[in-house]
């Protein structure tokens, strides 16, 4: 694992995650620029679609609209696999800790362990600096169970959003397939 620190504080990575072909995805995050904002709002609408529409909430200007005008290229980070755009995460410093938003990944790199490599390397830095980290998933979505094996736990929820938080050092539940 490359372990260079970035002067974003974000450590890039170069994990294994099992991709169909059975090879590994090699993966980075850069920073984010202000031309990431389209690809980023694009894959937002793609993302969420689902779990809105499930929720009768899916406005696709809307969706892509709230992502344009929260856009934070200082806390925003692209991944990058196998040299292509594959998502974003955005960790804002917040007060109490951190929030982690907009952790997005193509559709065609769900399952195959991308995320959670991400997310470890995310929560590793935060338990370094031993800050708790909050975020808010849509009610039913698939994401809630890779926050959770991560060591989150809910705190509130109503009945669009689940407010989860993570404290330092909360470790991750080993999952085995």
């Amino acid at each position: 694992m490359h372990t260079s620190a970035r002067a974003d504080g974000i450590r890039p990575a170069h994990t294994a995650a099992e991709a169909e072909s059975g090879r590994p995805t090699e993966w980075t995050l850069r920073p984010a620029e202000p031309s990431d904002v389209e690809a980023i709002a694009e894959l937002r609408a793609t993302v969420m679609r689902p779990d809105l529409e499930r929720l009768g909430r899916f406005d696709g200007h809307r969706v892509r609209q709230r992502l344009r005008d929260s856009f934070s290229p200082r806390h925003t980070s692209v991944i990058v696999a196998d040299g292509a755009f594959a998502g974003c995460v955005t960790v804002r410093p917040a007060e109490e800790g951190q929030w982690l938003e907009h952790f997005y990944l193509a559709p065609a790199l769900h399952g195959r362990g991308l995320g959670s490599a991400v997310l470890r390397t995310l929560l590793e830095r935060a338990d370094a600096d031993d800050v708790r980290v909050r975020l808010n998933v849509l009610q039913g979505s698939a994401a809630r169970r890779l926050y959770e094996r991560h060591g989150f736990t809910v705190e509130v929820q109503d009945p669009v959003d689940v407010y989860m938080v993570r404290q330092p050092g909360a470790g991750t539940l080993e999952v085995f397939r």
